[in-house]
């Protein structure tokens, strides 16, 4: 079973000073289906981690809580 650090979504939003509705519109979803992200009663989906990434200007590992390094990856060149 894949352990991840649930709380790290909660902490990087109320970071930013935004609402849970907020980040919802962004990923094109409901606060509530954001909430079972948030509360790690439902893995959020490969494509919404990327957008909250790229909004929150981190990667994903941090955001997985595989590393306490925020800062992100440089961009790949690959197309």
């Amino acid at each position: 079973m894949i352990k991840l650090n649930i709380n790290r979504l909660k902490e990087i939003r109320q970071d930013k000073d935004v609402y849970q509705k907020d980040i919802a519109k962004i990923l094109n979803t409901s606060q509530k289906q954001y909430s079972l992200y948030e509360t790690g009663i439902r893995l959020i989906p490969i494509d919404k981690l990327v957008i909250l990434a790229q909004y929150y200007n981190t990667s994903t590992d941090y955001l997985l809580g595989l590393t306490d390094e925020r800062k992100p990856y440089p961009k790949s060149i690959i197309k």
